[in-house]
């Protein structure tokens, strides 16, 4: 089940109800497994608890490391990265997106390398880095394309494209 209702175009934060996520952590409770750890992680970041969710994807990075494969550790570190990047650091998750990326790249695993392009995007959109957001957002986009996504994750990519022509035109039109 999703929880995303929709993405603010100003943001490009998602839009969820928070009385469902909340009701889903506390049914998830205190499990141990992977997915349930990442999806802890997801739902404190879009809840705002961005402590809690910055400890928990820290442990799922070292869960995905001891148990997981290396899809399971990227998806890891990519989520931990939009933790990073909620928090300010968005050098450290530029950094860390942009070896994620490149890692999927190189195993042919265009998802995967889409969802790694398309949060770096967000991290330069965040820092005001309107050009280089754009440019992952398409890149993000090609790669959705050639992986077969489903259309919610093709119009999220073009609505961040159209986030990013506005911001750059708003930019360029106040310098």
């Amino acid at each position: 089940m999703s929880y995303i209702r929709g993405y603010d175009p100003d943001t490009l934060r998602e839009v969820v109800d928070a009385h469902e996520c909340k009701d889903r952590l506390d049914e998830i409770g205190e499990q141990r497994s992977l997915p349930a750890l990442l999806e802890r992680v997801w739902l404190l970041k879009v809840l705002g608890r961005l402590e809690d969710a910055l400890v928990i994807s820290e442990q799922s990075v070292r869960v995905a490391r001891m148990a997981g494969t290396r899809k399971d550790l990227l998806r890891s570190r990519i989520l931990h990265a939009t933790i990073q990047q909620a928090r300010g650091a968005f050098a450290a998750a530029e950094q860390e997106l942009t070896m994620c990326a490149g890692e999927a790249e190189g195993q042919g695993w265009s998802g995967i390398a889409a969802f790694a392009y398309q949060h770096r995007g967000k991290v330069y959109f965040d820092d005001g880095a309107f050009d280089a957001a754009r440019a992952d957002f398409k890149r993000a986009l090609f790669l959705r394309q050639d992986a077969g996504a489903a259309d919610e994750q093709l119009e999220s990519t073009l609505l961040a494209i159209d986030a990013a022509d506005r911001r750059r035109a708003h930019s360029s039109v106040a310098v």
